[in-house]
């Protein structure tokens, strides 16, 4: 299997590349190229490259002859048949076709670049299966009568009422933070002993409300930061399990 290496050799990757430019650079209509004045412009640059490489070099060299017939081709007197023949008996077609194939890669090549660099620093989370259990429970309120329904009310309310954070009388104030990382990362560390494995939910519990479980928890980030703690979760949604590894 022949595999194509591409080499960028002087701001050029290649002799069709080159072409592009001078086309460009004279503002010449690529389906209408002035053959004499691209030729003895190909051939100025290829006299200006030094120390070429040898199987690079073949492929500028073979460029320049294909040109220099062209070249002498369109010199050449025509004949009748020729002169009523169609454009497709131009020597510059088949230059002119490769031309406008490798001018659409080129910009497919810039455009993937562009895409490229504007999603280089983002990052995709891979897709997770997620169990409906909606059919879980519309079978578990079959057996459910009113007063089993009205204490689990009851208890979610107590629950809630837990969790809210105390309401400051004083309008306007900004309390001073009463929970605080620093002590928080303290009373883990005193809390837990090296090796031992602990559920994080049993420390929520001694949580008065809400603030205090997230300072806890990110006193628990910068102590997994600091690598003194390591966690694992073995399902979404589940018990969180540390332990103090310093």
């Amino acid at each position: 299997m022949n595999i194509n290496i591409n080499l960028k050799i002087n701001d050029f990757e290649g002799p069709l590349d080159i072409l592009l430019h001078l086309i460009k650079k004279n503002e010449m209509d690529i389906y209408d190229i002035k053959i004499f004045d691209i030729t003895n412009q190909y051939l100025d640059v290829i006299k200006k490259m030094k120390e070429l490489d040898l199987e690079i070099a073949s492929e500028f060299v073979i460029m320049a002859a294909t040109l220099l017939e062209i070249k002498s081709k369109t010199l050449l007197p025509k004949s009748k048949n020729e002169e009523e023949a169609d454009d497709s008996s131009d020597p510059r077609t088949q230059l002119i076709e490769r031309l406008i194939e490798y001018k659409k890669y080129k910009a497919v090549a810039a455009h993937l670049r562009l895409l490229e660099g504007r999603f280089s620093n983002s990052y995709t989370k891979r897709p997770e299966i997620i169990d409906d259990k909606k059919d879980q429970f519309s079978n578990g309120l079959k057996d459910l009568d009113l007063n089993r329904l009205y204490s689990l009310y009851i208890k979610l309310i107590e629950n809630y009422n837990e969790k809210m954070n105390p309401v400051e009388k004083l309008q306007n104030h900004i309390p001073v933070d009463t929970y605080k990382v620093e002590d928080k990362i303290q009373y883990l560390m005193s809390y837990s002993s090296i090796g031992e494995q602990y559920r994080f939910s049993h420390i929520l519990k001694g949580c008065k409300c809400k603030i205090e479980m997230v300072v806890t928890f990110l006193a628990l980030l910068e102590l997994i930061k600091q690598k003194s703690f390591k966690v694992l979760q073995t399902n979404n949604y589940g018990e969180i399990f540390l332990e103090r590894i310093n």
